[in-house]
């Protein structure tokens, strides 16, 4: 059966931890499409430091090549912050009930999703693929996790991808690659490298239009 994965975020810049994860949970998962979804207005963070048009050229310029990748500008067509449950409630909408689709997520942003708009909703609309990296003790016992996230874990977390369209949770060990976009923009601004942070065309894009950066790459 078909799967999509669904990858949001702000993506400023995307960098090699967002590709290497969307690559590896989509081999993992069987997933026949990955899509990026930049965020518009991100409800849980500071206003994104380049604007959105700029962001998705630098998804675009990232993901190219790749079949598994694809971009969704959803998130830019509505008003209002860009809550995750109206994107997947969108897709839903497009794509039928009967596919099923994954909500990527990396762990940090896992263990705050109590804090999501309509938080419990998004797993009647999607399963959740959480990626952490080797030797990251994910489950029950987490100490990280909150009473309501581990009743939640508990009831739904499952080992293998399940047939069914939506309502469970999942976790995957990934290569780690410790990079950030905050460090790499800190990094632009103080004029030292980001080479192998992240893909060349996307450090071009960032250069000429000098999105980030004071000094030299």
């Amino acid at each position: 059966m078909q799967a999509t994965g669904i990858l949001g975020g702000t993506f400023d810049p995307i960098h090699f931890g967002h590709l290497r994860m969307a690559q590896e949970l989509g081999e993992s998962l069987n997933l026949n499409e990955v899509r990026f979804i930049p965020a518009a207005r991100p409800p849980h963070r500071e206003e994104p430091h380049s604007a959105g048009p700029h962001r998705a050229e630098l998804v675009r310029l990232a993901i190219a090549g790749n079949p598994l990748f694809s971009i969704d500008m959803a998130e830019f067509g509505r008003e209002g912050p860009s809550y995750m449950f109206d994107t997947l409630s969108s897709l839903r909408e497009e794509l039928g009930a009967v596919m099923p689709l994954y909500l990527l997520l990396g762990a940090d942003a896992f263990l705050g999703l109590p804090t999501w708009h309509r938080w419990r909703e998004l797993l009647d609309l999607a399963h959740i693929a959480v990626a952490h990296r080797p030797g990251f003790i994910l489950d029950a016992d987490s100490p990280l996790m909150v009473p309501e996230l581990r009743a939640e874990w508990q009831q739904r977390y499952c080992d293998r991808p399940p047939s069914t369209p939506n309502g469970f949770i999942l976790s995957r060990e990934i290569t780690a690659l410790d990079i950030s976009a905050s460090t790499i923009r800190e990094s632009l601004l103080m004029g030292r490298s980001v080479r192998y942070l992240l893909p060349e065309s996307v450090l071009g894009y960032i250069l000429k239009h000098q999105l980030y950066t004071s000094g030299t790459a």
